[in-house]
C-alpha cells in the first residue's frame, strides 16, 4: 500500500515542470496523496526561467492524475491578507479535511543594505512569513483527526551562512525557522508534526552556467541538489514512519 494512500496534501508554490514544490507534489501523489496545488503566474511568470506557465499547471495535474489520485490547481495571491484563508476554503471544498500542509511558496528578491526598503520588506514579510503563519493556522483549526497531520517549511540557507544579498528574504525565512521551533511543542498534542527543510542550492532553472560551475566546484558531493532530493525528504517528513519527528530544522544540502 502507498505510504499516504488517503491522505489529502496542500502544496503552495507548484507552478513549474521542474520547481520543488511540483517535485514535491509528484513525491506525495506517488505515496498515493490526493494533492492540492496553489500557484501565482504573476509572480512566477516575471522570473527570468519561468516556464510557459499555464501549459505547465496543466501538464503538472495531468499528470498527478495519472497516477491515481485527485489532482486540484488554485491560482491564489497569497501577498493578500485573505490569501491564506481563501486558499484553504478551496482546498478544503475539493478534498475535505488536509492532511499534510507544505509551504513552499516563497517571495524573493536581491536587495542588500543600499536598496533595503519598507515595500521590499513587506513584500517578503506578506508571502514568506504572515501567509505561511496564516495557512498553518487554518490548517490547524480544521484538522478533525486524532493524529497525523503534517506541516512542513521550506526554508533556506540563512541559518547556515550570512545572505547578505538577500536581507528581507533572509530574514523573513529566518522566522520560519523560529515559527517552526515553536510550533512543534504547542501542536504536538493535537496529533500535528511541524518541521522546516533547507534543501540548499536546488537546481531549478534559476542558475546562470558560470554560477552553475563555481557552485559544482565548490559543492562536498560535486553536483548540486536537484527538486527530488527536497521532495524525498518532504515525503517522508509526510508519512507515518516520521511521527515522532517534529520541530526539526532539517538542512538536508549535500555537505554544504
Amino acid at each position: 500500500m502507498s505510504t499516504l494512500a488517503g491522505k489529502t496534501a496542500l502544496i503552495t508554490g507548484a507552478s513549474r515542470h521542474n520547481g520543488i514544490g511540483t517535485a514535491i507534489a509528484r513525491a506525495l501523489a506517488t505515496e498515493g496523496a490526493d494533492t492540492c496545488l496553489a500557484y501565482f503566474r504573476p509572480y512566477d511568470g516575471a522570473q527570468a526561467w519561468a516556464d510557459d506557465l499555464g501549459p505547465a499547471i496543466n501538464d503538472v495535474l495531468r499528470e498527478i492524475a495519472d497516477l491515481g489520485v485527485r489532482a486540484v490547481g488554485f491560482e491564489v495571491d497569497l501577498s493578500k491578507p485573505s490569501g491564506a484563508a481563501d486558499l484553504f476554503d478551496k482546498a478544503r471544498s475539493a478534498f475535505g479535511t488536509i492532511d499534510i500542509l507544505v509551504n513552499n511558496a516563497a517571495y524573493s528578491a536581491h536587495d542588500g543594505i543600499d536598496r533595503l526598503d519598507a515595500a521590499g520588506l513587506d513584500a517578503h514579510y506578506a508571502v514568506n512569513l504572515r501567509a505561511t503563519a496564516l495557512l498553518i493556522a487554518e490548517f490547524v483549526r480544521h484538522f478533525d483527526r486524532a493524529e497525523g497531520g503534517r506541516i512542513i517549511n521550506m526554508t533556506s540557507g540563512q541559518g547556515a551562512g550570512p545572505m547578505p544579498d538577500e536581507l528581507a528574504y533572509a530574514a523573513t525565512k529566518g522566522a520560519i525557522d523560529a515559527l517552526t521551533v515553536s510550533l512543534a511543542p504547542a501542536l504536538a498534542g493535537r496529533g500535528i508534526t511541524v518541521n522546516a527543510v533547507d534543501p540548499g542550492v536546488t537546481d531549478t532553472g534559476w542558475i546562470g552556467e558560470d554560477l552553475r560551475q563555481s557552485l559544482v566546484e565548490a559543492a562536498p558531493t560535486g553536483r548540486l541538489g536537484e527538486p527530488d532530493d527536497a521532495a524525498r525528504l518532504v515525503a517522508f517528513l509526510a508519512s507515518d514512519d516520521a511521527g515522532w519527528i517534529t520541530g526539526q530544522i532539517i538542512r538536508s544540502r549535500g555537505g554544504a
